[in-house]
């Protein structure tokens, strides 16, 4: 339905209220939303996305009252960052409330919650009138839908209603911070960059992806193509082709010359802008994905601003031994 329609709104919020499905446009990717304080429908969530229950979600809310409902305390940092951030793409680890589901939060102690700023997702959440739990609307480990289309394409009839507000302005997942520790902690890259996190809240360390947990997002493989991927070694870089080898290549900029080894390119951003390779990275993918490929190249981008999102994507995307 498209999302444009007030009544697609209520329908949904109907739904959600209900223990049924609806995915929804966000500022970063599509989501697979429930009412997260329902453990039925939390767990047709992780059924429908074939989601191992370690992996916990993050909870959607419109405004501080909804907030309390999930989280029993928060730090001044974390006021600080949610000020100038919220409504947008961060995400918050913080203590939760005994009630909010242990689906939810994958047995863990804290909960992670984010203030989405697309118009869709918040009207959708008001109208619900509970907080919506919601990771992105795909097959697990699969690569994030940017589109209505690829929800579809991925989830089918596991979802009881998508609603179509076009494509995702920033096309990567929330950053997320976790506001538990001594010191806040970068759990996630995304469009909100560390040095912006800093430059609000003061030092602030970065882990990358590790088997040990605490946020969504966060497994080392993740965000995946079927089509084996391997990462150039610089930007720039002309991939070595094997014979017989179908090989596409996922560019950053417009390249300085044609090799004709590869038969499917995707080009992000011919001008080298970052924030626009972000936004089409995961439609990219899938369209070279689906191309029939034995492998796709992928050239990397400077670990700096939101580089750093870009390439923490490849690398959970890459095939292990590359």
């Amino acid at each position: 339905m498209s999302a444009s329609d007030p009544v697609s709104i209520r329908c949904a919020a109907d739904i959600i209220r209900a223990g049924g499905l609806v995915a929804f446009p966000t500022e970063t990717v599509y989501g697979l939303g429930c009412d997260a304080l329902n453990p039925d429908a939390v767990a047709r969530v992780f059924e429908a996305k074939q989601r191992p229950s370690f992996d916990p979600l993050i909870v959607h809310i419109t405004d501080r009252a909804m907030l309390g409902a999930v989280v029993k305390s928060v730090p001044p940092r974390a006021y600080r960052l949610m000020d100038v951030f919220w409504p947008g793409p961060l995400t918050l680890v913080l203590p939760k409330r005994a009630h909010v589901p242990d689906l939810v939060t994958a047995g863990l102690l804290t909960v992670a919650v984010r203030m989405p700023s697309h118009p869709v997702a918040k009207a959708l959440i008001r109208e619900a009138g509970v907080p919506i739990a919601a990771p992105s609307a795909n097959p697990f480990g699969y690569v994030s839908p940017t589109c209505a289309q690829h929800v579809v394409d991925g989830l089918g009839d596991h979802v009881d209603l998508v609603l179509d507000g076009g494509p995702c302005l920033l096309g990567v997942e929330s950053t997320i911070v976790a506001m538990t520790g001594t010191w806040p902690e970068l759990l996630r890259p995304g469009s909100i960059t560390l040095s912006e996190i800093r430059n609000v809240i003061g030092p602030a360390t970065y882990t990358p992806a590790t088997q040990n947990i605490a946020a969504p997002g966060q497994l080392p493989r993740h965000y995946a193509t079927r089509t084996p991927m391997t990462i150039l070694a610089a930007p720039g870089a002309r991939p070595v082709v094997h014979n017989h080898e179908r090989a596409g290549l996922l560019a950053m900029s417009q390249p300085n010359h044609r090799d004709d080894q590869i038969c499917a390119m995707e080009i992000l951003s011919p001008s080298g802008d970052l924030r626009e390779a972000a936004r089409h990275l995961f439609a990219a993918l899938r369209r070279l994905d689906g191309r029939g490929l034995d492998r796709i190249y992928a050239e990397p981008c400077a670990e700096s601003g939101i580089g750093l999102a870009i390439m923490d994507r490849l690398r959970r995307c890459a095939t292990p031994s590359n």
